[in-house]
């Protein structure tokens, strides 16, 4: 009996010490997917703190880790606000999540330390708006008097769950919004994911407009000059058919995860991926794609800080989306893919920019044309898609080959911009009509707000007749 209990003792001993030493182990070379996602968490929490002025631990819950891997249960957060920096780590010490705030370009996930800090900008100033104009030259919004409508925003199965906004723009006026639980106000900054991809793709027709880029431009990086990737143009990545190596999976170590939390250069490792398809020939989506545009569109400026300005100058000062912020990776190339805070109603209003053929209040924003460019299928997508925005809804849990429209009566020209848990705009120029929804809500739920878009569609027409 005594040799018993004395060899439990070893076992429990020996237990202890490989916890330990798995521990330590853990601590001094943690797993990608550990650092993954202590970056992941680093980021989120330092944008909604420092650009949305929440709480870090109400954004770690509700943001991090409601809706993503059971990892991130585990991590812990820490906000320095002297030095600008959230810090991240399960249990709070393993992974060594790092993030910083850098004022007009936000928040950068820093996964190699914080070594160097490129160039940024000041923060935007808002201006102040009359509460007594309508939007989008003041505050005021044109409530419509149709109880159809109402009842429709009202209904939490058409707003989805997890809905933290939905604003509907009919002519060039709000006719109805709604907030969810835990957005204060219209003035929240909200994340709009892969929304930004248009943004970006808007953002280099300013450029094409100023002379600047060419959609038939080729050569476009110096490490492409020795291969086949010396022939992609901007019109192959504007329409996901480059021909790059990409995998856009989420949840777990992928390309486009990897490329986020674990470069500090997002465009180079980008940049890096060999072709796996001739240009022009394969249908691609990749976040990958559009950093590679930012970085491109970047490149044609000789000064960066010049280049760091021009978001605002050619798009967010004109349209008074003076919440945007477009953030940048720790190297300064734009997050063009995936990082755009900006309140629902300045979201709304590049709604209503791209709703009007790239006019606002008269002045072109957009080179004549260039909207019909965007929203013209591609041969390689299957007519799914067009440049950097989506010709249907959201599948959500549907097979790829399923059409996630079929069953819902939607005008035929509409288009949409789609982006991570649930962020959609529906832009449907025969209407005069932006139905913008935003929220948390991770595809799993198999919320698609194609019925959200066809009942509003059918009260707004009602109203007109």
């Amino acid at each position: 009996m005594r040799f018993i209990l004395r060899a439990l003792k070893w076992i429990a001993l020996l237990i202890v010490v490989a916890a330990l030493g798995g521990a330590f182990w853990l601590y001094l070379y943690p797993p990608a997917l550990i650092r993954m996602g202590s970056n992941y968490a680093a980021k989120i929490v330092c944008s909604n703190v420092f650009l949305g002025g929440r709480e870090p631990q109400e954004v770690l819950r509700t943001d991090v880790q409601a809706p993503g891997h059971p990892l991130l249960e585990l991590m812990q957060v820490q906000v320095y606000p002297q030095d600008a920096t959230v810090r991240t780590g399960l249990y709070g010490v393993i992974g060594d999540g790092l993030a910083v705030y850098r004022g007009g370009t936000g928040c950068a996930a820093a996964p190699d330390g914080l070594s160097s800090i490129p160039e940024t900008v000041s923060p935007h100033s808002p201006a102040s708006r009359n509460t007594l104009e309508l939007w989008p030259d003041g505050l005021r919004i044109d409530v419509s008097q149709n109880q159809d409508l109402a009842k429709i925003l009202d209904d939490i199965k058409l707003t989805g769950p997890g809905m933290r906004a939905v604003v509907v723009v009919k002519d060039g006026r709000i006719i109805g919004e709604r907030y969810g639980p835990g957005v204060v106000n219209f003035e929240q900054p909200l994340l709009g994911w892969s929304m930004t991809k248009t943004v970006t793709a808007a953002i280099i027709g300013a450029a094409v407009g100023e002379g600047l880029l060419s959609v038939d431009d080729r050569n476009l990086l110096p490490e492409w000059s020795k291969d086949d990737r010396a022939n992609i143009t901007v019109a192959d990545l504007l329409g996901m058919e480059s021909g790059l190596e990409f995998n856009e999976d989420y949840g777990d170590v992928t390309d486009v995860t990897r490329m986020m939390y674990l470069e500090g250069d997002m465009a180079a490792y980008a940049a890096a991926k060999p072709l796996q398809a001739m240009p022009g020939e394969r249908f691609s989506y990749s976040s990958g794609t559009t950093v590679l545009l930012s970085r491109i569109w970047q490149n044609s400026f000789d000064d960066e800080k010049t280049a760091l300005e021009f978001p605002r100058k050619v798009l967010f000062d004109p349209l008074g989306m003076d919440s945007a912020v477009l953030e940048t990776d720790l190297s300064g190339t734009f997050a063009g893919s995936s990082y755009l805070y900006a309140n629902a109603r300045d979201w709304a209003r590049f709604g209503l920019l791209l709703a009007q053929e790239g006019e606002w209040q008269g002045q072109r924003i957009l080179p004549e044309g260039w909207v019909d460019y965007m929203r013209t299928p591609t041969e390689a997508s299957g007519g799914e898609y067009g440049r950097h925005v989506w010709l249907h809804g959201p599948r959500a849990n549907l097979p790829p080959t399923a059409d996630p429209d079929q069953g819902f009566d939607l005008p035929e020209d509409a288009f949409w911009l789609l982006g991570h848990d649930g962020q959609t705009m529906t832009i449907i120029p025969s209407e005069g009509l932006v139905i913008l929804r935003m929220g948390l809500t991770p595809s799993k739920l198999g919320y698609r707000p194609q019925a959200l878009v066809e009942a509003i569609v059918k009260a707004v027409r009602q109203t007109e007749e």
